[in-house]
């Protein structure tokens, strides 16, 4: 069994939790699928955000791996990539508590506890309105260099998210009002549980990482310009040289984006 606990935590908590006292927490209900839930809760003024699992079941495991992919098995994934965020500079959440208990790989307990960002906005919902009213015109340019940058730090490290939309980077409302320079404005990546850590990014990979990017901001009002711009601080490179090195890349990336935009939206 693996159980961390920081001693912040433990101070809110009022003493030292145990496993199944943690498994046993409930709040406000975020996301419940199967044996997993997401939820927000409270101690001692601090919110936090838990995601519990129990177990994924046989089911579910042979499910993903006839399709090709690894099964998320529980909390551990994004216990890891937090820490592997952290450790490169990207910000993120702040772990709280970790937990993973069992040998059998189908039905594994475990949870991942993180201090909340909130009061925060997504940049998806940050640009809703862009279409119609246009947004300042240096916090949109230092934005699409921040993704860039941030998605860029993790392929070099080896790390690609596999949901990198932008409804998964957000901005605390506290450092929008307060910030004096907007290059300066940090953005926290979340929603880790499906991220893959390896000593390098296969290209495939990268290219979905990249397409979901392109698609969850194809409809936002950026400009061509724009997409230029994030290639550009994505690469490190000048525009005409990034294109014609890894043309095949931006191609893909573009097709596969395409192809996410023409898919009917799931009622």
């Amino acid at each position: 069994m693996s159980f961390e606990v920081t001693e912040s935590f433990k101070k809110n908590w009022g003493a030292n939790p145990g496993f199944d006292e943690v498994m046993a927490l409930d709040g406000d209900m975020y996301r419940q699928v199967a044996r997993r839930k997401t939820f927000k809760f409270t101690l001692n003024n601090q919110d936090y955000f838990a995601k519990i699992h129990k177990g994924v079941g046989w089911g579910e495991i042979v499910k993903n791996l006839l399709l090709g992919r690894l099964p998320v098995l529980g909390a551990v994934n994004e216990y890891e990539a937090i820490n592997a965020l952290t450790k490169i500079g990207i910000k993120t959440m702040t772990l709280a508590a970790y937990g993973r208990r069992g040998w059998n790989v189908a039905e594994l307990e475990s949870f991942v506890i993180t201090e909340s960002l909130e009061p925060a906005v997504s940049l998806e919902d940050l640009s809703m309105g862009w279409v119609k009213n246009k947004p300042d015109l240096k916090l949109k340019r230092a934005l699409i260099r921040h993704v860039a940058a941030i998605t860029r730090q993790l392929h070099d490290n080896g790390i690609n998210h596999r949901d990198l939309y932008i409804c998964h980077f957000l901005l605390k409302e506290s450092d929008l009002k307060s910030a004096l320079n907007v290059d300066e404005l940090p953005l926290y990546l979340i929603d880790l549980h499906r991220v893959q850590i390896r000593d390098f990014v296969p290209e495939r990979w990268r290219v979905k990482d990249l397409a979901a990017l392109y698609f969850s901001s194809m409809h936002i009002g950026l400009t061509q310009r724009d997409f230029y711009r994030f290639i550009k601080a994505y690469s490190g490179e000048s525009l005409s040289a990034e294109l014609n090195c890894h043309a095949a890349r931006w191609s893909a990336v573009f097709t596969k984006g395409q192809k996410l935009n023409s898919k009917p939206i799931k009622g």
